[in-house]
């Protein structure tokens, strides 16, 4: 498999009413979760009927949860669990390329235990992964208020721990460069061999609210934007990975923003591949 492009289901916010967006002819993957219904699920399906690869970000249904697999954010974490179990085993026969979870994510400080935490999800998010034949793609996530810890506390845990568990990785670089800045060369180099799926998104801080913003070339010399370019290019190397495009519709971005932005993408990533 060489690199793939793709789009997410945030960009429409998973509305069925606009699935058709998801199907850009310049891109032949899409990530998406939280459905509004089983019918919405079903709908897009039956319109992809194979077009494109696909992959579930879980939770598969919009009022599931999202963040309480290590500790409880919206609902105990056991019943987080037997959430994404149910969700791996419908969906390990209905053709997606993987489901990917929060994982790890903590809402603030990591206790001393959060090794042996990450360890014992591993562990079970493994054995699932066994179990059903789905692979399994981890995203760590930025805690509550946009707290590093867990992101930072992921680049002490043992790379031999992580390679036994034969578990993927997605980085989402808006998540990465609020948590660790100009670090995030140091976690892609550490973590590179593992990572599947990047989560491609420029930020924008609307009155403290966090804004994913569809990623441009201007962005490289506007001071308000991360600098982004090195980062794609160093995930260009090594293992094909999929870069989805993750922003959200927040801040109307025109068409000929995303074409632009997608065609940038795919010049970096064949540029350096």
């Amino acid at each position: 498999m060489a690199h793939k492009l793709g789009m997410s289901g945030s960009t429409i916010l998973s509305d069925e009413a606009k699935f058709d967006e998801l199907f850009r002819t310049e891109t032949d993957h899409i990530e998406i979760g939280e459905f509004a219904s089983e019918h919405a699920f079903r709908q897009f399906l039956e319109k992809n009927l194979n077009e494109k690869s696909y992959g579930i970000h879980s939770p598969l249904y919009r009022s599931n949860s999202k963040y309480d697999l290590l500790e409880y954010v919206q609902m105990e974490p056991e019943q987080a669990w037997e959430q994404i179990e149910q969700e791996a085993e419908k969906l390990s026969w209905l053709g997606a390329e993987y489901m990917l979870v929060h994982f790890p994510y903590f809402k603030g400080v990591v206790g001393e235990n959060g090794n042996a935490q990450i360890e014992a999800g591993l562990q079970r998010l493994s054995n699932l992964q066994k179990e059903t034949n789905l692979p399994i793609v981890c995203e760590p996530k930025l805690g509550k208020g946009a707290n590093p810890a867990g992101i930072s506390h992921l680049y002490n845990f043992p790379i031999d721990a992580w390679e036994k568990y034969g578990l993927h990785l997605c980085m989402d670089i808006g998540d990465y460069l609020m948590a660790v800045g100009d670090g995030i060369d140091q976690h892609i180099q550490k973590w590179n061999e593992f990572i599947k799926v990047v989560h491609l998104h420029n930020v924008v801080n609307d009155t403290g609210h966090y804004i994913w913003n569809m990623i441009h070339p201007s962005q490289e010399h506007d001071p308000s934007y991360y600098k982004v370019e090195e980062i794609i290019k160093q995930l260009a190397t090594g293992k094909d990975k999929i870069f989805v495009f993750e922003h959200t519709p927040h801040t109307q971005p025109d068409e000929q923003t995303v074409r632009e932005g997608i065609q940038w993408v795919r010049e970096l990533i064949v540029s350096t591949s």
